[in-house]
């Protein structure tokens, strides 16, 4: 496969789980994007989450974190608790409206994974697994 081509498919992939990923924003009716989502999960599945842990996970900025993070709480999807070993910080919680979503979330993330996997063998979905995880290790290799 020459170079463009590795580009291109995986730019292509890219984009087709981009638009998943905003048809499953919006099938949750919620008026949240899909980095609203990716918050949610990351901070309903690590115990004593913060913003801090949120913006080293996605790499991105605390500002923005902050903003996204604003979002959740005034839609009642999340919810601040004071964080005993530092007074600066807050931990995270998902309210019981976003359990509720985290919950369809779910749904959909299972709907999703079932069509992107069909017609793929375990070892061929290992294999991609395997070799997307090189591919990140490399890109952030610098």
């Amino acid at each position: 496969m020459s170079d463009r081509n590795t580009l291109d498919s995986l730019f292509h992939l890219l984009h087709a789980l981009k638009r998943q990923l905003h048809e499953q924003a919006g099938l949750l009716k919620l008026d949240i994007t899909p980095m609203h989502i990716r918050v949610l999960k990351i901070i309903d599945r690590k115990k004593d989450c913060t913003a801090i842990d949120v913006a080293s996970f996605l790499g991105r900025d605390k500002a923005q974190i902050t903003r996204l993070i604003t979002t959740l709480i005034e839609k009642d999807l999340l919810a601040k608790a004071p964080n005993p070993t530092d007074k600066r910080s807050h931990y995270l919680r998902i309210t019981a409206s976003g359990d509720e979503i985290i919950a369809k979330i779910a749904g959909i993330d299972a709907d999703t994974i079932k069509k992107m996997t069909a017609n793929l063998t375990p070892q061929e979905i290992e294999d991609f697994q395997r070799i997307a995880q090189v591919i990140t290790e490399n890109l952030s290799a610098n």
